[in-house]
């Protein structure tokens, strides 16, 4: 196993690097993943986070699809070293940088990350279904309906039964296709397809994995199992 210096030497030695992040990194600013969630579970009978971040409840179990996804929303959540970090590195012209991301939170957008690939989306944004106004969150956060029309209001991410935005798909690919390091941080790399994105990098990038527990299906030039602060406290 690499130890967490080895870790940040090799990703500080990194010239186009791509970072697949996950909740990991999310929950270090406290923000809790979905599946830790047990909460709402119990107050709507419901067992599965899939179910209830679905369009098909959306539409035909509002009330409960509403009262879970509103739980995902924390605006005290502040930006952690690991996005900081993240965005230093992007800020330094001698490398590239590119953050693919499955959370929804914002974070590596408000610590500054400017080549970043929100894969699922955005909670900060969000629409009406029925006529595709933007809607602000304060708005959405007080009613689901929309004002205006009537319509269902919604956040900018992509639900479970739903397509992922083509253009994420593309850039996410590019990127990868284009590094020379692939460093996936804080995530079990289970949730597909982002998952499946790998497929997809350079055949000769070296590929770092950073998290609590082993990704043993993967082909990894390194392996830091811990907590990512340890790693990107040291870069």
């Amino acid at each position: 196993m690499t130890s967490a210096k080895e870790m940040a030497e090799l990703i500080r030695a990194s010239k186009n690097i791509v970072f697949m992040t996950g909740a990991g990194v999310s929950t270090v600013s406290g923000i809790p993943d979905y599946r830790s969630m047990k909460g709402i579970y119990t107050q709507s009978g419901l067992k599965q986070a899939e179910y209830l971040l679905s369009h098909k409840a959306l539409l035909y179990d509002t009330d409960n699809f509403y009262k879970f996804i509103k739980q995902l929303y924390h605006p005290e959540a502040k930006t952690n070293i690991i996005h900081q970090k993240m965005s230093e590195l992007e800020k330094d012209e001698t490398r590239q940088v590119t953050v693919v991301t499955q959370n929804i939170d914002g974070l590596h957008l408000k610590a500054g990350s400017k080549r970043l690939v929100e894969f699922h989306g955005t909670i900060l944004t969000c629409h009406c279904e029925k006529c595709d106004a933007a809607v602000c969150t304060k708005e959405f956060l007080e009613s689901y309906r929309h004002r205006e029309c009537g319509g269902l209001v919604r956040p900018d991410v992509v639900l479970y039964d739903e397509a992922i935005n083509p253009k994420n798909i593309e850039q996410a690919v590019v990127a990868l296709q284009k590094a020379d390091s692939i460093a996936i941080v804080g995530t079990t790399f289970q949730v597909y397809p982002f998952a499946s994105l790998i497929d997809y990098a350079n055949p000769y990038a070296k590929i770092y994995t950073v998290n609590k527990t082993p990704l043993v299906s993967l082909n990894q030039t390194a392996s830091f199992i811990g907590d990512a602060v340890e790693v990107f406290e040291l870069i």
